[in-house]
This record gives C-alpha cells, structure tokens and sequence, in this order.
C-alpha cells in the first residue's frame, strides 16, 4: 500500500484561516455566476487587445495605455458589431413578416426546378408544413424580442465585460505575481500551465474567431457580387456556422446555390458553389498559417469542448469550452507526471537507505 503525504503544515496549523479561505472563494463565485458570460468575454477580449497593450506600453504609462485600448476596442470592434447585429436584426424581421405574410412566390420558384427536370410541389409542402414554419419563424421573432428587452442587462453585462478588459490590461503583471502567491503550487509548475493555457487560448481565439471571420467575410462579398438580399443577415449566419465543426459555411452557400438555380441562375449557382468550397478548403491553410501549429487542440477535445462550451458557459463557450477542457487535460498530464517523478523519487530514497544498512553477519 502506497503511503499518502500529509497535508501540507499551512493547512493543518491554520484550520480556521483555511476554512475562510475557501468560504470566500465560494461566495466570490456565487456573485460573479450570474454575469460569468460577461467576465469571460472580458477575459478573452482582454487576450485579444494584450499585443495592442504592450505596445503602447512601450510610450505611454499602463493605465492611459489600457484607457486607449479600451477605446480602440469600442471604437474598432463594438460599434461595428452594433451596427452589423442591427442590420441583420432588421432583416430577419423583414424575412419574417414576409414568410408571415406569405409572401413568398413558391409558384414561380416550381415552375423554374419544372422546366430543369424537377418536380416539386414546394406550395403544397408549404401548406402541410405551414403550422411549423410559423411557429418557428414566430419563435425566432419572440427570441428576437427577448434580446431586445434584455438590453438593460446586456449593457451592465457589456460595462463589466469592459471593466474586466481593462483592469487585466492594466494590471495583468500584479495579477500573475498574486496568482504566484496566493495557488499553492510550485512556480515551475504555474509557469507551465500559464505557457499550455496561452497555447490553448492562442489556438482557440484565432482559430475560432479569426479564421471564422474571414471566411464569413469572403462568402458575403460573393453573396453581395451576386446580388443576393439580405447579405449581412447571411454573413452572420455563415460567421456563427464557421465557428461550430463539422458544420461550416455550406450552410449558407448550399442553399443559395440551391436558390439561384430556382431563379434559372445556373451559371451564377455553379460560381458560387466553386467559390464556396475554395472557401472552406481555404480553412486547410489559414488555421495553420495563423495558430503556427495545428496540434494544439486534439479534434475531439475540439468538438466536445465547443458544443459543451455553448451549453455551459453560452457564446462564450465557443472560446471558453475547448480552453478549459484541454486544460483539463494539462492539468491532467502534469499531475501525472509529478505524481510519477514523486514514486521515482521516494523509490530512489528507499533503494539508498537499504543499500546504506550493512548486512549483520549470522
């Protein structure tokens, strides 16, 4: 049987101290779950603007520095965001009054797939499967409206996401040097695992983020060069279908090629077909090209940690959810490791005290 180590002397001589300890931490937690969304983008927002920190670090002192990024940021990213969100919002309201009025001119659409060969009886599929398809466009308007009544809280959520931004920026060395402190871990090992957890972040941010963009952005300047309605609404949707494996922005060019032939636009259906698969074949290049290596995350921690990031922790699982669960697995490997350095060790121990006892003569 294998010998335990005894608690560390801290524990065992400061009882009381330790139990408060652990009692602050779970109420620190318990105010901070209900805007835990908000304090991780903080965190990973935080992680993108860190390059434009230190670099004007390098002129200005860290809280102006902090100041300026925080402004950039706003300037940069949120007011754009704001505007793209609003665009797309105005047109999902349009595409759902029109599918509400019945707008939608199925006939023509019929006779065009009847004249290439295809018969197919889109108005009678719309009247069997009409009852659903309201519902769910009326659902998606109720969503919609929900997230515009939550703008109350979704701007106290964006004010601590912001306040979170800039005391990391600002701060970031004093926080490190706490952390040092305050975890009751070797600074070896904390330097390791903040070294694999950069990679991990570095990895899932540009990948996930970055490359995402990029692609949404090529497929709504080809939607836009075609003339297709509601390119912005579209170029959402390819962006959030980018950000989720095994999905990817086919699911919106499939079926606006599907659409233009509809429209007798085959020569314009083929170009965007061609030109969606360069895109998605482009990701083949860009993710290696941006991350520097392509086996920071293990495909499967990939998966899980995404769409177990989204239930968990919301959007911002997408970023959040391969991080933690391949820093799980770190943690894991360090803790085996020194674990088997330990047994080594106290092996090695053993060996020299029983090599030291000299044999007593009979």
């Amino acid at each position: 049987m294998v010998d335990r180590a005894s608690p560390p002397d801290w524990i065992v001589e400061q009882p009381v101290l330790t139990a408060l300890a652990l009692l602050g931490v779970a109420l620190g937690l318990l105010v901070v779950l209900p805007y835990l969304q908000y304090v991780l983008f903080g965190i990973v927002l935080a992680y993108i603007l860190l390059p434009l920190q230190r670099r004007l670090e390098e002129y200005l002192r860290p809280m102006i520095a902090a100041s300026v990024t925080i402004l950039v940021a706003i300037i940069v990213i949120l007011l754009p965001l704001v505007y793209i969100l609003s665009v797309a919002l105005r047109q999902t309201s349009q595409l759902v009054t029109a599918v509400r009025n019945g707008n939608v001119d199925l006939e023509t659409i019929e006779r065009t797939l009847a004249e290439r060969g295809y018969s197919v009886n889109l108005t009678g599929l719309y009247g069997s499967y009409q009852d659903a398809i309201t519902s769910g466009v009326e659902g998606l308007a109720t969503g919609l409206l929900d997230i515009v009544g939550g703008l109350p809280g979704i701007a106290i959520g964006v004010t601590i996401t912001l306040f979170v931004c800039f005391a990391l920026l600002r701060d970031r060395e004093q926080l490190i040097e706490w952390l040092y402190c305050v975890v009751p871990i070797d600074d070896a090992i904390q330097r390791e695992l903040f070294t694999e957890l950069d990679q991990l972040m570095q990895a899932s941010v540009i990948s996930n983020v970055l490359v995402a963009a990029i692609q949404a952005v090529l497929i709504g300047v080809g939607l836009a060069v075609l003339g297709i309605p509601a390119v912005v609404l579209l170029t959402v949707v390819a962006f959030v279908l980018t950000l989720l494996p095994l999905v990817g922005s086919f699911g919106v060019w499939l079926p606006v090629s599907i659409y233009l032939v509809a429209l007798n636009r085959p020569i314009a259906a083929v170009g965007l077909t061609l030109y969606g698969l360069l895109v998605m074949v482009s990701d083949t290049y860009l993710r290696p090209a941006l991350i520097g290596r392509t086996s920071a995350f293990n495909s499967t921690i990939a998966v899980v940690g995404i769409f177990g990031g989204l239930i968990t922790f919301g959007a911002v699982g997408l970023f959040i959810g391969p991080v933690v669960l391949g820093g799980v697995k770190v943690v894991l490997d360090i803790f085996a490791r020194e674990r088997a350095d330990g047994a080594a060790g106290a092996g090695a121990v053993t060996n020299t005290e029983s090599d030291s006892d000299p044999e007593e003569d009979p």
